[in-house]
This record gives structure tokens, C-alpha cells and sequence, in this order.
């Protein structure tokens, strides 16, 4: 299964990391601290300059399932402050199409509504069933993959 999740999601997490950082509008530190929010305290500013320079540019630094999922948790304390009565959100690996949409639904607090919303604005229509699919688990018989397409427009939305 996991074989099949990594050939299903060829967008990288350097792409959802330039896009995240183009809808936040920040600058490197930023996104520093946003890691260090989920539990990677040692990713510089230099660093994430290196992950957000292009794949084929020298001194690229992929981003790997774990930086992403723990960039993904700092995201939503990013986003909506911590919460001290819940603990923190354990690491979800592999980051898949469909953990990063319920991150960034959970971080920017998007419901159905809005979510659906968005991507009309794109020209993506989604009804809510399908919508819902993404947020299943994946042993559950309704769930759906979400596509690179899907996130893409999703992404494109939000900025």
C-alpha cells in the first residue's frame, strides 16, 4: 500500500512547501519556526531556503515525509495557536495528497462549504460526498485518493 501511495502523489513536498509559504506570504524564519511549532526545532532558515529552491537548482535540499508531516502539525498550531488541553498531533507518515488536505482544512479551518467554495473559484467543481471521500480513512470502503490535480487547485485557491 505504501508502494501505491508513493506512486500516486508525484506532486513533491518542496512543491507544497513553495506553494504553503506563497499563501502565508512569510519569509524563511517563518517557516523555520513553523517546523520547530511541530517538532523539528533544527531546520534553519537556510534550510528551508535550500527545500524551496528548485529540484534542479545546486544546493537543493529535498523534503523528506517526516520534515513535511512535522511541518504540517506546526502549520495548524501555526494557524490556530496550541492548544494546551489536547496533546500534540502525532507525526502522520507517509504524507499523502489526502493528509496534507486535512491539515490545511484543520490549519485555515475550512468547512465543506468554503472548501468547495474555493475550488469553484478555480473552475474545479467537487460536491460535498466527493469532498468527504478525502477525509475517510483509507481502509474505509468510501475513501478516495486525492489527486495532484485536486491539491494543486486547492493550493491555487487559498493563495
Amino acid at each position: 500500500q505504501a508502494e501505491h501511495m508513493r506512486r500516486t502523489r508525484l506532486m513533491s513536498h518542496n512543491d507544497t512547501l513553495r506553494s504553503i509559504r506563497y499563501i502565508l506570504n512569510v519569509h524563511d524564519a517563518k517557516l523555520a519556526e513553523t517546523f520547530a511549532l511541530g517538532g523539528q526545532s533544527d531546520t534553519s532558515p537556510a534550510v528551508v531556503s535550500a527545500m524551496l529552491t528548485p529540484e534542479d537548482a545546486p544546493g537543493h535540499v529535498p523534503c523528506t515525509e517526516l520534515l513535511m508531516a512535522q511541518f504540517l502539525n506546526g502549520l495548524v498550531v501555526f494557524k490556530r495557536g496550541k492548544d494546551e488541553t489536547r496533546p500534540p498531533q502525532p507525526v502522520e507518515i507517509p504524507v499523502t495528497n489526502n493528509v496534507v488536505l486535512k491539515r490545511l482544512r484543520v490549519a485555515f479551518e475550512l468547512r465543506d462549504e468554503a472548501l468547495i467554495a474555493l475550488l469553484a473559484k478555480t473552475g474545479f467543481q467537487v460536491s460535498k460526498t466527493e469532498l468527504s471521500a478525502f477525509f475517510r480513512r483509507p481502509d474505509h470502503r468510501n475513501y478516495r485518493t486525492c489527486g495532484d490535480q485536486f491539491l494543486r487547485n486547492l493550493l491555487k485557491a487559498l493563495s
